[in-house]
């Protein structure tokens, strides 16, 4: 069968998986991936002779000159060990900082035993923070991401005893990590786990668009009309909405297709299918905001490099 198109932009030939073979190194000898455990002064300057004022000869238009400072001078310094009291909150997990600032204004948080109300209060080493009674430690802050199997549900925990994503990345740290957003129990692909509140916050609310990527795997061909109702929108009981983007994945048959949406919303991208008659048989997230599955097999995770890191936060 021939391959269709729908001429707007690439195809989504990319989504295609491709197997590859993936060998995992030693963990002394680099970063690899892993399955169910883990996959490096400014110089003081002192004139030695002092500085001269040329004195202006009657022919010369004369501006007194400033008095001039001693480079030896010390510049100030900062206690860089003092951090702002909504910053460890937020570090630590318990909200934003613009949520830490309205604990702090309630009076539920305390710094050694004396609750603060002030803004902006920075606390020491050594200092105990306390909110709502309760003892807050800071982690630094971990950033894991998964390439998520089926059947694994994305909660912390299940009282029904189902398995959940938090059981492949319990030895990925020692800090306690929550997923970014989530997936249903069918659908794999990628799946951010972090402590940071404000980034989690950032990538989920929708004023920032972060988009995200689905190959769609469906029951049978999709008609080039269908195509063109997922890019104008389609109304479902929750309102309208459509994808950024839908191409046809090349020598499917038509039957599987690529899609870029923005939208968070619960099982969206199998809604928006199933109010065309379509049922979808396979979903697999490729891409969350930058984050991509590349070289990253089904059931193991990695941790974000520093570069990756800054440029969700950045973007």
């Amino acid at each position: 069968m021939n391959t269709r198109k729908t001429g707007k932009g690439d195809s989504f030939s990319k989504f295609k998986d491709k197997k590859k073979s993936i060998k995992v190194s030693n963990p002394t000898k680099g970063k690899p991936a892993f399955k169910g455990k883990p996959a490096p002064n400014a110089t003081t300057i002192t004139p030695t002779t002092e500085s001269k004022i040329e004195t202006p000869t009657p022919n010369k238009k004369f501006f007194p000159q400033k008095e001039r400072v001693r480079k030896g001078d010390p510049m100030p310094t900062f206690n860089e060990n003092e951090i702002r009291l909504n910053k460890f909150l937020s570090n630590a997990g318990v909200a934003s900082r613009r949520e830490a600032d309205v604990l702090i204004g309630s009076g539920v948080v305390s710094v050694n035993d004396v609750i603060v109300l002030e803004m902006g209060y920075k606390i020491k080493p050594g200092d105990i923070v306390k909110y709502d009674g309760q003892t807050i430690n800071a982690e630094p802050k971990r950033y894991v991401l998964l390439n998520k199997p089926k059947d694994f549900i994305t909660t912390m925990d299940d009282p029904l005893g189902r398995k959940t994503v938090m059981t492949l990345v319990r030895k990925a740290c020692k800090e306690r990590i929550y997923p970014v957003g989530r997936l249903d129990r069918d659908t794999t692909g990628v799946l951010l786990f972090t402590n940071d509140g404000d980034l989690a916050k950032k990538l989920t609310h929708p004023r920032y668009n972060a988009s995200k990527i689905y190959h769609v795997e469906l029951n049978k061909a999709v008609i080039m009309e269908d195509v063109e109702k997922l890019r104008k929108g389609i109304v479902l009981e929750d309102g309208k909405i459509a994808c950024d983007k839908a191409e046809f994945i090349p020598n499917t048959g038509s039957r599987e297709i690529g899609v870029e949406i923005h939208s968070g919303k619960n099982r969206i991208v199998r809604r928006m299918f199933e109010a065309l008659g379509y049922t979808v048989v396979k979903l697999d997230r490729v891409q969350f905001a930058s984050l991509t599955k590349k070289d990253l097999p089904r059931g193991f995770y990695r941790h974000l490099t520093e570069k990756e890191v800054a440029f969700l936060k950045m973007s």
